[in-house]
């Protein structure tokens, strides 16, 4: 975050703090609660197990025996079996359907849109909106962000005055997301009448009518379809439309749900001098994301993921957490959006909260063992205990962190204790494309893949953090061993990456 003291502009690092030193409890018995509210189909695993066992060892003369018995007992016989029907059509109605990812595509903007470090400072200078301190700081700012020479931005920015219109920011609603779309239904085969459910994420461009209703008339979608536009949410909006998409796929069988993430950046670029508003016209890029999703046993087999667990969290209880990302004018009128200084130590009590509800459902038994006799013994003995840090390396194999910046990489690889090959997708990813707001996490997935490594059973962890302020958490299991899906947005150029970043 930034300073400013006497005229001069000071740049301060902040760290997120280290959360797995501190736990609170209600989170750690949140996640337990998950882990209980499924014991009892659990438990009937070994039962269903030793029954099968029992019934196995029954010889042809048994079963005669026993028919003989019954014929004999015959309100017992029908009492049995309306138990064994009743019984089964309770778990048949109850229990979850699996969700599965068929397959999504990233957004490729034209190489027309492309922005350097000198293009974006020089067309900052001839915009004349900022003044000499404001394209000091934005310079600084892009040097040590992380992003590459490669990242996007929309065409009315490119243009010399700029022209954020309704009409500019429709069309780059458009293209972004019928981009996406178009390449999904080209890959998937399958007809955009047949999807039940839509949810589109996008946080600062909510026009009349909605994101929602222009794909819905773009691609003339049945007329009884279920469709809902997520707006204001940030960053992690995206894993909230997952978690949305997922709820409605319980609900309604057999049916196809598509879920689009984006961000709309024509609108809501800053020009005006406050620091703190100027951060997001650095780290901010064009991108979006498109995910087709079904309920259907038969997807199965052509799928690549299948959905495990979302874990949402919220703090938005707390003043300073719903302030710390918050969309407003400046002195001037000017409107953009406002980063506060205790924005790192914000995400870090969200991703406390988010990781500590998520380890039970996650981790192996004996991380968590050691975790919790740990955090017990705090608790009851002696408070300057050390909690034992989950190896959560142990529950995953890919790490899916939103490239919201480079300081907030670099701080989780840190606190997860995570390798550089762990947070190589994120750190490439913002290199490439910048933040692209809750979309990131799905140009991540795509740079794993592109490097084939992907395995079935692999499991992966998506996530984001955003305004509000949330933490949202996604977990995805592969089914085979997946390869990058066609027209992904690495395939010209991921033999160049991973590149060597300056520090």
């Amino acid at each position: 975050m930034e300073a400013v003291n006497g005229g001069s502009v000071q740049i301060q690092t902040r760290k997120l703090p280290n959360f797995l030193q501190s736990v609170n409890m209600k989170y750690v018995k949140l996640g337990y609660h998950y882990l209980i509210t499924h014991l009892f189909k659990l438990c009937l695993v070994p039962l269903m197990a030793v029954l099968c066992t029992e019934i196995s060892r029954l010889t042809p003369q048994d079963l005669y025996q026993l028919w003989l018995h019954l014929q004999y007992n015959l309100v017992a016989f029908i009492f049995l079996s309306a138990l064994g029907v009743i019984g089964s059509t309770v778990f048949i109605m109850t229990r979850p359907r699996s969700v599965y990812l068929v397959d999504y595509s990233c957004y490729l903007p034209p190489a027309s849109l492309q922005v350097k470090y000198q293009k974006f400072m020089d067309h900052s200078k001839l915009i004349e909106d900022f003044n000499e301190s404001s394209l000091e700081f934005q310079r600084k700012i892009l040097e040590r962000s992380g992003l590459g020479e490669e990242t996007y931005l929309p065409e009315a920015l490119h243009c010399i005055p700029p022209s954020p219109t309704m009409v500019a920011a429709r069309e780059e609603a458009e293209q972004v997301m019928f981009g996406a779309l178009d390449k999904l239904f080209e890959n998937t085969e399958i007809n955009p009448r047949d999807i039940g459910v839509l949810v589109v994420n996008c946080s600062l461009f909510n026009p009349t009518p909605s994101l929602s209703a222009m794909i819905v008339n773009k691609y003339k979608l049945r007329g009884n379809i279920k469709s809902f536009n997520l707006g204001g949410m940030g960053c992690s909006a995206g894993v909230i439309a997952i978690d949305l998409a997922k709820d409605m796929l319980q609900v309604h069988r057999s049916t196809y749900g598509v879920v689009v993430s984006t961000e709309n950046i024509t609108q809501n670029w800053y020009f005006g001098n406050k620091k703190a508003m100027l951060i997001p016209n650095c780290l901010f890029r064009v991108g979006g994301s498109a995910i087709l999703l079904s309920n259907k046993g038969k997807d199965r087999r052509r799928s690549k993921y299948k959905l495990v667990h979302t874990v949402r969290t919220h703090k938005g209880a707390d003043e300073k957490a719903f302030n710390c990302v918050y969309q407003e004018q400046d002195e001037n009128g000017k409107t953009g959006v406002s980063l506060s200084k205790d924005l790192m130590a914000i995400a870090g009590e969200a991703l406390k909260a988010n990781i500590t509800t998520l380890g039970p459902l996650v981790l192996p038994i004996s991380e968590q063992i050691l975790f919790f006799a740990t955090l017990v013994a705090k608790k009851l003995f002696n408070s300057k205990l050390k909690p034992y840090i989950p190896d959560f390396k142990l529950a995953f194999d890919h790490f899916c962190i939103h490239a919201g910046g480079r300081a907030v990489i670099d701080e989780l690889e840190k606190n997860l204790q995570l390798s550089e090959r762990h947070v190589e997708a994120s750190r490439m990813t913002l290199h490439r494309f910048g933040n692209t707001s809750s979309s990131s996490i799905w140009y991540e997935l795509a740079y794993i893949e592109a490097k084939g490594r992907m395995k079935k059973g692999n499991r992966v962890w998506q996530i984001a953090f955003g305004s509000g302020f949330k933490c949202n958490s996604a977990v995805w299991v592969a089914l085979h061993n997946v390869k990058p899906s066609v027209s992904s947005p690495w395939e010209h150029c991921i033999d160049r990456y991973p590149v060597k970043l300056e520090l």
